[in-house]
């Protein structure tokens, strides 16, 4: 038989601005379950922002460290928030499979670009030279490879945006 806890997370991926904090704390409310962003798990276990470990220290070591994070989130009836690059890791991806349904907030390229604004100052795993519409195109096939469910969020607000995770989140376990 399997774990009795698995499936009882919903995992939210997606871009930087998709939503997944703001959805994750509204989301987390609506549905009575504790709330753990893997972004500021990462910021309090190193004291340091997700950008100042990019500028640091490289793109890739915030990788390396966010694929630690995201191992060593083992929790039950939780939404996880993740950071947008966590689709990098096949291991953390399939350690929070185990434990949820993943569900990718699709937003479109420029959805993002309006929410983010300046996302030099955002703490995004990237390569120097990569443009955010190249980074996009990279990280969507990713996020559509891991997800459960697939949520276009550009039209929608915060409080649809949860309905329609609620309604496949029931969909999934019923």
């Amino acid at each position: 038989m399997s774990d009795p806890n698995a499936q009882s997370n919903i995992v939210l991926i997606g871009m930087p601005g998709s939503g997944k904090s703001t959805v994750g704390v509204l989301l987390a409310k609506q549905a009575t379950l504790a709330f753990t962003d893997t972004d500021l798990i990462i910021q309090a276990s190193r004291g340091r922002s997700l950008q100042d470990i990019v500028d640091g220290d490289g793109y890739e070591i915030l990788r390396q460290i966010e694929e630690q994070a995201l191992l060593s989130v083992n929790v039950s009836n939780h939404v996880i928030a993740t950071g947008g690059s966590a689709v990098y890791s096949a291991p953390a991806m399939a350690h929070l499979k185990s434990q949820g349904l993943v569900v990718f907030l699709d937003v479109s390229l420029a959805t993002v670009e309006r929410r983010i604004g300046n996302f030099s100052l955002r703490g995004i795993s990237k390569r120097k030279d990569q443009s955010l519409a190249e980074l996009f195109d990279e990280r969507h096939e990713l996020y559509l490879r891991y997800a459960d469910v697939v949520i276009r969020g550009d039209d929608l607000s915060q409080e649809q945006t949860c309905e329609q995770i609620l309604k496949a989140a029931e969909l999934a376990s019923g």
